[in-house]
């Protein structure tokens, strides 16, 4: 991974949203923004903010965290460790 988060920030790669539900393909503007998905980096924490997420974290998060930005054409989100709600597993 070229990009490396600062501070207290993570990267993460978002779940892929739903394709199909009973049958019925939904079209991308219509698709759930997935809540969950997998810390790809991590910056090095604050003196303040230790970091306690690691690569390959499952992490839940809110609905309108972090900022999308998308590298060598996959779509990432970039946010605060103290936007992640929860680890799962």
């Amino acid at each position: 991974m070229n990009i490396k988060p600062l501070a207290d920030r993570v990267l993460i790669l978002p779940a892929p949203a739903e394709e199909k539900v009973g049958g019925i393909i939904i079209p991308d503007t219509a698709k759930e923004k997935p809540l969950h998905g997998k810390v790809v980096a991590t910056g090095k924490g604050t003196k303040d903010e230790e970091m306690i997420l690691k690569e390959g974290d499952e992490v839940l998060y809110g609905k309108y965290a972090g900022t999308e930005l998308e590298f060598e054409g996959e779509k990432y989100l970039m946010m605060r460790q103290s936007d992640v709600l929860a680890v799962i597993g």
